[in-house]
């Protein structure tokens, strides 16, 4: 059995109609719901004011160089260079890894 929470249930007309949970709750029940996945004005601007690609905008807004990313993603500096010049998409692993060294969730690197 599990230990009790602290919930709360609000009626309406006599029968339950919501159920209220503590938040650390909530996150352990739908953790997928704690994802940010937001992009920050700055990046928006870059992609905007400067052509850059969005992973560019990221990488350039968090101040990292391409050998830093490249290397915590395990992957070459040309490589990164090339996808950030790229308009194609990119291989999902590949961002995926990108994401990771950029401390993003990969939903944000995807176009």
């Amino acid at each position: 059995m599990n230990a009790p929470t602290d919930i709360q249930i609000i009626k309406q007309n006599g029968m339950p109609a919501f159920v209220v949970v503590p938040y650390d709750e909530y996150i352990k029940l739908f953790p997928e719901q704690n994802k940010n996945t937001n992009i920050p004005h700055e990046v928006v601007g870059l992609i905007v004011k400067k052509n850059y690609n969005l992973l560019k905008a990221w990488r350039t807004y968090l101040g990292l160089t391409q050998k830093e990313v490249a290397q915590n993603a395990g992957i070459s500096q040309a490589a990164l260079s090339q996808m950030e010049r790229a308009n194609n998409p990119n291989r999902d692993a590949t961002l995926q890894k990108i994401a990771k060294a950029l401390g993003l969730d990969p939903d944000q690197l995807m176009d």
